[in-house]
C-alpha cells in the first residue's frame, strides 16, 4: 500500500488569528468569561465525574457502529519513537476511546506493550472489540485496557511498578477469559492487593491524543502531574489536541461557552481549545521539559458541500527529566 502524504502546514496560524479576531461574528469567542460564583465542593466533584462518564458512555454508544473514528496512522510519523523504540517499551494511552490510537501503535511496533485507559466503560468495550477483531494473538498479549478517569483518580500504582507489570498478563487472562473483552471484574480492583510502594515511574511513553481538551481547565494541572508520575525518568509524553481557532471552535454558539475557550456540546461532552502558551505552562508547570510544541494547520475540503475547512491542532512532545 502506498504511503499517504502527510501535511501539517497548509496555512499560517497567525494569518488565521488575524482573520478571526477581526471578524465581528466571532467576537464572543474572545470575550472574558464570568462563571457563576459557585464553589466546587466534594459533592460537585463527584457529580462532575459521574456526569462526565455518563456523557462519554452515551457518546461511544451512539457511535458504536460505522466508521466514526479512523486509525490515526499519522501519529507514527508525528511521534516516530513509538515505532523506533525496540526494547519491549511500554506506552500508556490515556483516553483511548475506541482504539483509533491504540491500533496503529500495536501495528507499528511489535515490541511495544500498550496500557489503555478511559473513563468510559462503553469506550473500553469498543476498543476491546476493535483490537480483538484483528485476530492477532500478539495484539491481545500486548494490549491491557482498564477503566480510569485520570482527572479525578490516581493511576493504579502497578503502572509504575515493574514487579506488578510482570503479573498483569495473568490477571488479564482471568479478567478477559472469553478472549473477547468481556470483563468479569475491574482490572484496578484485581491489582489492589499487589500494589507496592517501590515505584519510581514505569512506562516509557504516555500518549494524550485529543483527551486533555475533554477536561475542565482547572483539572488539567493535576491530571498532567498524574501522567508525569507514571513515566520513567527520560520518558516521553506525546500530545495532540484541539488548537485555538480550529474550525470546530468557531462553530460553537455563544450559549455553549462554559469557560474561556471552553465549550460544552449538546451531548454533555466538553472541549477546550489550546494556544501554545497554555500548553507550555501546563506541562512545564508539571515538571516536564518541552521538546516540541507547534500548531498543525491542515486544510481539507468537505466532500458533501465542497467547503474548505481549516483545522488547527497542537502538537507537543515533552520529556520527564532524567
Amino acid at each position: 500500500m502506498r504511503k499517504a502524504e502527510y501535511f501539517s502546514k497548509d496555512f499560517d496560524w497567525d494569518e488565521l488569528r488575524v482573520q478571526v479576531e477581526n471578524d465581528p461574528s466571532f467576537s464572543y469567542h474572545l470575550l472574558p468569561f464570568q462563571p457563576n460564583p459557585i464553589s466546587i465542593s466534594l459533592v460537585d466533584e463527584a457529580h462532575y465525574a459521574a456526569a462526565g462518564s455518563h456523557a462519554w458512555n452515551a457518546f461511544h454508544h451512539r457511535h458504536a457502529s460505522g466508521k466514526f473514528f479512523k486509525e490515526r496512522r499519522y501519529l507514527l510519523e508525528e511521534f516516530p519513537e513509538l515505532v523506533n523504540y525496540k526494547d519491549n517499551s511500554k506506552v500508556l494511552e490515556v483516553g483511548c476511546g475506541n482504539g483509533s490510537t491504540v491500533l496503529p501503535i500495536l501495528r507499528g511496533n511489535e515490541n511495544i506493550i500498550v496500557y489503555a485507559c478511559d473513563c468510559s466503560n462503553e469506550a473500553l468495550e469498543r476498543v476491546k472489540e476493535t483490537v480483538y477483531a484483528c485476530n492477532k494473538v500478539s495484539f491481545e498479549h500486548r494490549f491491557h485496557p482498564f477503566c480510569c478517569d485520570f482527572s479525578v483518580t490516581a493511576f493504579p500504582t502497578w503502572l509504575a511498578c515493574n514487579p506488578c507489570q510482570e503479573n498483569i498478563t495473568q490477571t488479564q487472562q482471568l479478567c478477559f477469559s472469553d478472549g473477547r473483552g468481556k470483563s468479569q471484574k475491574n482490572l484496578n480492583d484485581s491489582y489492589s492487593l499487589s500494589e507496592s510502594r517501590c515505584c519510581i515511574g514505569g512506562v516509557d511513553f504516555v500518549t494524550l491524543i485529543f483527551t486533555l481538551s475533554a477536561l475542565p481547565l482547572h483539572r488539567m494541572p493535576e491530571s498532567i502531574k498524574e501522567c508525569f508520575s507514571v513515566l520513567k525518568p527520560g520518558g516521553l509524553l506525546f500530545f495532540r489536541d484541539y488548537g485555538l481557532y480550529d474550525m470546530s471552535m468557531l462553530r460553537f454558539e455563544m450559549d455553549k461557552r462554559v469557560g474561556f475557550r471552553e465549550y460544552m456540546r449538546s451531548d454533555g461532552t466538553r472541549s477546550y481549545f489550546f494556544c501554545l502558551d497554555t500548553v507550555r505552562n501546563l506541562f512545564v508547570g508539571a515538571g516536564f521539559t518541552e521538546l516540541e510544541l507547534e500548531y498543525c494547520c491542515v486544510k481539507s475540503v468537505n466532500r458533501r458541500n465542497g467547503k474548505s475547512m481549516r483545522r488547527v491542532w497542537v502538537h507537543g512532545k515533552f520529556q520527564k527529566p532524567v
